[in-house]
């Protein structure tokens, strides 16, 4: 299962092109919805942006978190915000491309209500496994474990912040490809799902690395995979699904990635503006640096345009493994 992403990286000389032009509306403040709660690594992204694109426009920017049903209700507020380029979003790829198709009750349509201004980060979900669990049953790696898991039907449990996130939506993948049986059991937050890894009431999680990596520092859990077709630069021991192409998997490449959209109908121009900002703070190599131990690549795109297009292309992707999933948010 290969996607073709067609993000496009922003040249050198886009990067370095500085905010020209008065303030945006004003001068008043731009407003970066967050929308899941503080404390998250989305909510550590959106404050290292706003903390660095302030400068680049010259003018303040001001984080709101506006969590709620999985990011939804965040999305609609920046789809309902002012149209002066004051409020932006930082939306995941789930909102934008799978969301869709998990519920025909989405208050608003990320085509028509939301302007892309660019893709910020991309990066793979880590699949971890409580280490005393791993030990008691002989998993040495993430194929010894795939393997038990078909001998022994549900009874690895991996835990997820819910329903329809990509954690889901990757792991059912996986089962379909490699004829696994893992069980997935939906959290209402990542939070309680790594509390209940911790105390081996489930097995495993598949998840964003940020909350992750402390307790594989620690010895609690261990790193068996990542999402992604390949490995990682940073984590050049955790295998990608490429290493496990015998068991079905060598295509499966599922990445995660952010955007910076704003309300449709902001002024070609002001997005224009954004969007170099934006490039601005990604050429910073201390911003590249600062997110690497996230488990963020720093990924802009070249124009607004080649953002709707990533939009565009990955929304069968994604559709694909919600059916896979069968998961809905009706």
């Amino acid at each position: 299962m290969m996607i073709n992403r067609r993000t496009l990286l922003a040249t050198p000389a886009l990067l370095a092109l500085p905010a020209h032009g008065q303030p945006i509306a004003g001068g008043r403040p731009v407003r970066l919805v967050v929308p899941f709660p503080p404390g998250g690594a989305v909510d550590l992204l959106g404050r290292l942006l706003a903390e660095r694109l302030a400068p680049a426009l010259g003018q303040n920017v001001v984080v709101e978190n506006r969590g709620g049903a999985g990011g939804i209700l965040g999305a609609d507020a920046v789809a309902k915000g002012d149209k002066d380029g004051t409020m932006l979003g930082l939306i995941g790829v789930t909102t934008l491309a799978a969301f869709p198709f998990m519920t025909n009750r989405l208050p608003f349509d990320p085509v028509r209500d939301l302007a892309p201004v660019s893709q910020i980060t991309d990066g793979a979900l880590l699949c971890v496994v409580n280490a005393e669990i791993a030990r008691r049953h002989g998993w040495t790696d993430f194929r010894s474990m795939l393997l038990w898991s078909r001998a022994n039907p549900e009874k690895v449990r991996m835990g997820s912040s819910g329903s329809g996130t990509s954690s889901h939506l990757n792991i059912e993948a996986i089962n379909r490809a490699a004829q696994a049986q893992i069980l997935h059991v939906p959290y209402r937050g990542g939070g309680p799902a790594i509390n209940d890894l911790l105390a081996g009431n489930i097995e495993m999680m598949f998840d964003v690395m940020p909350a992750l990596m402390p307790h594989v520092e620690s010895g609690r859990f261990l790193a068996f995979a990542v999402s992604s077709n390949a490995t990682l630069p940073f984590l050049p021991n955790v295998p990608g699904m490429a290493a496990f192409a015998d068991l079905g998997l060598g295509r499966h490449n599922v990445v995660t990635w952010n955007a910076i959209m704003a309300p449709a109908g902001v002024p070609e121009a002001t997005i224009t503006r954004l969007h170099q900002a934006i490039g601005q703070v990604a050429a910073a190599p201390a911003f590249v640096q600062r997110l690497q131990p996230l488990g963020y690549g720093t990924v802009v795109s070249r124009a607004p345009a080649d953002l709707a297009a990533l939009i565009q292309a990955e929304r069968p992707f994604w559709q694909n493994l919600v059916e896979i999933s069968g998961a809905r948010l009706d």
